[in-house]
C-alpha cells in the first residue's frame, strides 16, 4: 500500500485510535511558526510543574530525623549522622546531597509537607501510584486528577504537557488528555507523508466518535509540533541527569511562552530494597540539583513568580531497615513544594518513629489537601469539582499572586 492509498479508516484499522497520537517518526518538521506566536501564555499566569518519583522514595533518609534515637536504632547501617545531613529545624535535616534544596529552604522558597499519604495506604507500587495519580484512595477510577482538570476546560493540546514518550495516567481525563513530548523534542512526518497525515486529520459528519477523536489526535500532534519545534531547537544541550534534561525542556517551553499551565516530569529508581545509601543519595541529590537549577533559570525571566513545583512519590519506606541494607515499602513521606510564591517551612508534623501503625509511619496529611492547594491557589480551579467534593487544603502554602 502506498502512502497515496492510505485513508483514515485504514489508518485506524492498522494502528488503532491511540496510534494517531503515537506515530513516532524519525524526521524533524520544518519551522512553521515562531514559538507560541498565536496564543502565548501571558506573563503572570501561574504554572504547575509536577515531579513524580517512581519507586517509593525513602522519606526518612530524605528529610532526616537525625536526632531521634529511634531513627538510628531502627537503621544501624543506613542511618545518616550529623556529618551527612544539612540541618533545617525541629530536629530535622535534609540528606547531605541536597544542597540546592537547602538554599531554597534558606530563601523560604521550599515547603516540606511532612507525613503525607492517604487513609489505609496501599503498599503496591502500581496500586499506590494509581491512587496518587487519580487522587481517589477509596474508589478505583480511570481518570487522573490533572486529566479531570483538563475535562473542565476547552480543548487545547498545549494546556498540559508531560515530558516523556508515553501518556502518564495523571494527565488522562474522561474527555481530555494532556500531550506528551519526548525529551529530545517532538518529531512528526514531513513532506508527502505529512500531507497524507494532514488528510487523516480532517473530519466529516459521517465520522463516528472514535474516528473523530483519532482525527483530532493527529491534528493536535501536528499543531503541538508546530509550536514546540522552534522552541525546543533553542534548548541548550545537556549531559545532566534525566530529570535535569526534562526540566531543561520545561524551562525552554516556559520561557518561550508556550501556553501550558501544567507540566509533568519524573525520576525513577527509588525502589531501594538493597544498598540504599549509594542509590538514594545520588537520586535525591539529582532531584535537588535539577529543581534548583530549573528555578534559577526561570527566576532570571519575567516568569520568576509564575512557577510552582510539587514533588511526590507513591509511598515512603518502612522505619526499620531490612537485611539488605535497604528498606521495604512503607506509607507516609514528605511532599516538597518549591517556588517564589511558596511560603517556605514545615507543614504537618513528623510522624512518630515509635508509635507506628502496623509497623509503618502514621499518616498526618492527606495528599488531597496538597492537591487542593495546587488546584485552587495555582490553577485557580475549584478543587471540590476535581477531587470528589474534597473540602480541605494546606492553608497558606501558596501566597497570592501579585
Amino acid at each position: 500500500m502506498s502512502p497515496c492509498d492510505f485513508n483514515r479508516r485504514q489508518f485506524l484499522k492498522y494502528t488503532g485510535a491511540a496510534g494517531a497520537a503515537t506515530m513516532a517518526a524519525t524526521f524533524s518538521i520544518d519551522d512553521v511558526a515562531q514559538a507560541a506566536s498565536v496564543t502565548p501564555l501571558p506573563v503572570g499566569t501561574p504554572i504547575l510543574v509536577i515531579v513524580t518519583l517512581y519507586g517509593g522514595n525513602d522519606g526518612l533518609n530524605t528529610v532526616v530525623p537525625y536526632l531521634d534515637p529511634a531513627y538510628r536504632s531502627n537503621r544501624p547501617d543506613i542511618s545518616l549522622d550529623a556529618s551527612q545531613v544539612l540541618p533545617l529545624s525541629d530536629g530535622l535535616s535534609l540528606n547531605g546531597t541536597m544542597t540546592g534544596f537547602q538554599s531554597l529552604w534558606a530563601a523560604k522558597k521550599l515547603a516540606i509537607v511532612l507525613g503525607t499519604s492517604y487513609p489505609n495506604p496501599n503498599l503496591s507500587h502500581f496500586s499506590s501510584m494509581a491512587i496518587w495519580q487519580t487522587a481517589s484512595p477509596v474508589e478505583e477510577i480511570s481518570s487522573g486528577w490533572i486529566g479531570r482538570y483538563l475535562d473542565g476546560l476547552p480543548h487545547d493540546p498545549y494546556r498540559a504537557i508531560g515530558i516523556d514518550s508515553t501518556l502518564t495516567p495523571l494527565l488522562a481525563g474522561n474527555n481530555r488528555v494532556g500531550s506528551m513530548v519526548p525529551v529530545s523534542g517532538l518529531q512528526v512526518p514531513w513532506g508527502s507523508l505529512a500531507a497524507q497525515f494532514e488528510l487523516l486529520a480532517r473530519t466529516s459528519r459521517q465520522d463516528t466518535k472514535l474516528v473523530a477523536d483519532a482525527a483530532g489526535s493527529i491534528a493536535d500532534l501536528f499543531a503541538l509540533s508546530s509550536i514546540l519545534t522552534p522552541v525546543l531547537k533553542n534548548a541548550p544541550p545537556t549531559s545532566a541527569s534525566p530529570l535535569a534534561q526534562q526540566l531543561g525542556v520545561v524551562a525552554t517551553m516556559i520561557t518561550g511562552n508556550v501556553p501550558t499551565r501544567v507540566y509533568s516530569v519524573s525520576l525513577t529508581g527509588f525502589d531501594t530494597h538493597a544498598d540504599e545509601l549509594s542509590q538514594q543519595n545520588v537520586l535525591v541529590g539529582q532531584l535537588s540539583d535539577a529543581i534548583t537549577a530549573f528555578l534559577t533559570r526561570v527566576g532570571t525571566t519575567p516568569r520568576a513568580d509564575d512557577v510552582v513545583v510539587m514533588v511526590y512519590s507513591e509511598f515512603g519506606r518502612r522505619v526499620q531497615a531490612n537485611g539488605g541494607e535497604g528498606t521495604d515499602h512503607g506509607t507516609s513521606a514528605p511532599v516538597f513544594v518549591a517556588g517564589n510564591r511558596v511560603a517556605g517551612g514545615f507543614y504537618g508534623e513528623q510522624p512518630s518513629l515509635t508509635q507506628l501503625v502496623q509497623g509503618d509511619l502514621a499518616v498526618v496529611v492527606d495528599f488531597r489537601d496538597v492537591y487542593a492547594s495546587m488546584l485552587e491557589d495555582v490553577l485557580d480551579t475549584d478543587a471540590g469539582k476535581i477531587l470528589n467534593n474534597w473540602k480541605t487544603k494546606v492553608d497558606n502554602l501558596i501566597t497570592p499572586a501579585a
